[in-house]
């Protein structure tokens, strides 16, 4: 079987792909749908976004932690001592260790859920927060910072765009594995006209899954759910099941 993932090749040789593909003699391509653009500082101008202006940060991913100190870096900017950091995760909090001396900030992380980041910031009404996104963010985000009492200014510093990989053979593929909507739009905007036929489609996430329904793809693999918390385990189950020799 001849598998094609929407992600970046792993960077460790522990990856569950690598150990599935020995274990199912299967053939895995990794190749990302998407690619990260910062935007310009000519733009972020444009927009009025001024950076200084801001005493706190709103930080949902690694990305915006590096474009936010891209830009600043772009126009000579120095952060304060002072700026607060509200990150989305504990991971994405220490990934500000690549640019301060992060025992010394006010740093503060939800455990992967904008509701209870949204509840910390609550606690800071006084601050003016900058929220460092992509063109494209999770639904609801928006909703619940309008529904807030939150003094934010949402600042595009970078696009997520479709990667070109039309030069794939799509339909040589066994399965596709998507992990975002985005990576289904991208599936669309390479390959106008592809037809699914009798390739097995896996999706990673609701969000996603919602994409690739209402692109009219046939389901073959919903992760994470109670049986299976990850994409490797749910692959791994399907191939052992009867559904996959249909």
């Amino acid at each position: 079987m001849k598998i094609l993932i929407a992600q970046p090749v792993p960077t460790t040789q522990n990856s569950p792909f690598h150990d599935l593909a020995k274990k199912r003699n299967l053939q895995i391509v990794f190749q990302p749908f998407l690619t990260i653009e910062g935007e310009t500082v000519k733009n972020i101008r444009l927009k009025k976004i001024n950076v200084q202006k801001y005493t706190a940060l709103i930080l949902t991913s690694r990305n915006a932690v590096n474009h936010y100190f891209r830009i600043c870096d772009e126009m000579r900017i120095t952060v304060p001592n002072s700026m607060k950091y509200f990150c989305i995760s504990e991971a994405v909090s220490y990934y500000l260790q690549k640019y301060i001396a992060y025992r010394k900030r006010k740093i503060y992380s939800a455990n992967n859920n904008f509701s209870e980041l949204i509840e910390i910031m609550a606690k800071h009404e006084e601050e003016r927060f900058l929220f460092v996104s992509s063109n494209f963010i999770k639904n609801g985000i928006l909703e619940q910072l309008d529904n807030s009492d939150i003094n934010y200014t949402r600042g595009v510093f970078f696009n997520t765009v479709a990667t070109n990989i039309k030069k794939i053979k799509i339909q040589n593929f066994d399965m596709l594995v998507f992990y975002s909507p985005r990576d289904i739009a991208s599936l669309y905007e390479n390959f106008p006209k592809f037809q699914q036929e009798n390739i097995k489609i896996a999706v990673f996430g609701e969000g996603t899954y919602n994409a690739a329904v209402e692109a009219g793809l046939d389901i073959n693999i919903k992760a994470p759910n109670e049986q299976h918390p990850s994409m490797s385990m749910a692959i791994d189950a399907y191939i052992k099941s009867p559904k996959a020799r249909k």
